[in-house]
C-alpha cells in the first residue's frame, strides 16, 4: 500500500462504523435501509480499493464488489416495491 490508500481504508473504515450505528439505533426502516445501502458502495470501495492496491489487479475482488454493487441496487429496488405496495409511509417506524 502506498501513502493513499491507508487514509481512504480509515476512512471507510469509520463510514462503516457509523452506519453500523444507524442500524442499530435507526428509527424506521428506511433509515435501516439506507444504512444497509452504505454497507453495500462501503463494501464495494473497500474490495477496489483492495484490488488496485495489489501489484497485479485482482480481478476476483472487483468481481465480488460488482456483485456487492448489483445486490445493493435490488435490496432498494424490493423495498421500495414492497413499501409502495403497502401504502405506508417508509419513513414511519410503528409499521
Amino acid at each position: 500500500m502506498t501513502g493513499f490508500e491507508l487514509p481512504v481504508a480509515l476512512f471507510l473504515l469509520a463510514n462503516l462504523a457509523a452506519s453500523l450505528w444507524r442500524v442499530l439505533r435507526g428509527p424506521g426502516d428506511a433509515n435501516r435501509l439506507l444504512a444497509a445501502l452504505l454497507f453495500g458502495s462501503t463494501g464495494v470501495g473497500i474490495l477496489a480499493l483492495l484490488a488496485f492496491s495489489q501489484t497485479p489487479a485482482a480481478t476476483p475482488l472487483l468481481d465480488v464488489a460488482l456483485t456487492l454493487a448489483l445486490l445493493a441496487a435490488i435490496t432498494a429496488i424490493a423495498f421500495a416495491q414492497r413499501a409502495w405496495q403497502r401504502g405506508t409511509d417508509p419513513k414511519r417506524a410503528d409499521d
